[in-house]
C-alpha cells in the first residue's frame, strides 16, 4: 500500500539530505513531499520534522508558517523529529537568552557546560561527530535491527531535559549523560542526524516508514 511522507519545510532544516534518504528507502509507489503547505501535511500519512539553526530563528519561522500544522501532526500521525525538530518540541530553550518552544513535551533545552571535560580534555562545543546512543527501550520499533550503543552523527550545542523520564528512548554521554532520543505514542524524536549516520541511520529512517504506532 502506498503512503505519503511529508517533510516539513519551514526554511531551517537540512531538507535535501533527509528527502534524498527517504526517496532511497521508500517503496516505488510512495510519495515524499517537502512542504509547508498545511493541506498537504494534513493529507500525509507520515511526518518528518527536521531542523537546524538557532532556537529563536527556528521558532520565528515555525510560528509564522507551520505551528498549528505541526501541533496537529504530533497528535495524529507517525511523527519523526530530527535535531532541532526534537528540541522545539519541549517547553523552553536556554538558547538566545531564552526562547519559548512548542510545549508538546514538558521539559527544558539546556546548554552543555563548557567547563566539563572528557578524559582530561575540555569539552568542544558544539558536539560535532559520531557518538554512541544507549537505547532505553530496546524493543521500540524504531530501534529494530540497530544494536544498542550504535554510533550516530551529532551536531549540537544544546540538549533536551524532559520532565518525564519514561519518555527517554536513548541517551548519550558527552561530558554528561543527556537525552538523545524521545518516544511518546506516535512521536519519536532524535538529537542526532539519521540521514548523516550511514547504514544504521538509514535503518532508523526505514523503520519509521514501516512503523505503525
Amino acid at each position: 500500500m502506498s503512503q505519503r511522507i511529508a517533510i516539513i519545510d519551514y526554511g531551517m532544516g537540512n531538507l535535501h539530505s533527509v528527502a534524498k534518504a527517504i526517496e532511497h528507502l521508500m517503496a516505488p509507489s510512495d510519495q515524499v513531499w517537502v512542504t509547508n503547505d498545511a493541506q498537504l501535511i494534513q493529507r500525509a500519512d507520515r511526518i518528518i520534522f527536521p531542523g537546524q539553526g538557532a532556537a529563536r530563528d527556528c521558532m520565528l519561522a515555525i510560528n509564522k508558517q507551520v505551528r498549528e500544522t505541526v501541533l496537529m501532526a504530533v497528535r495524529e500521525k507517525p511523527f519523526l523529529g530530527i535535531c532541532m525538530g526534537l528540541q522545539v518540541l519541549l517547553d523552553h530553550s536556554a538558547e538566545n537568552a531564552g526562547t519559548d518552544l512548542l510545549g508538546v513535551i514538558s521539559g527544558q533545552v539546556q546548554a552543555f557546560d563548557k567547563s566539563q571535560s572528557i578524559n582530561g580534555q575540555t569539552l568542544k562545543i558544539p558536539q560535532m561527530g559520531w557518538n554512541q546512543v544507549q537505547q532505553q527501550d530496546t524493543t521500540h520499533f524504531l530501534w529494530k535491527g540497530i544494536p544498542n550503543n550504535s554510533r550516530f552523527y551529532f551536531v549540537h550545542s544544546y540538549y533536551v531535559a524532559p520532565k518525564n523520564q519514561s519518555l527517554i528512548a536513548g541517551t548519550t554521554n558527552y561530558g554528561i549523560t543527556f537525552t538523545s532520543a524521545l518516544a511518546y505514542n506516535n512521536l519519536f524524536a532524535v538529537q542526532f542526524h539519521p540521514e548523516k549516520s550511514a547504514e544504521l541511520g538509514l535503518r532508523l529512517l526505514k523503520n519509521f516508514l514501516h512503523w505503525n504506532p
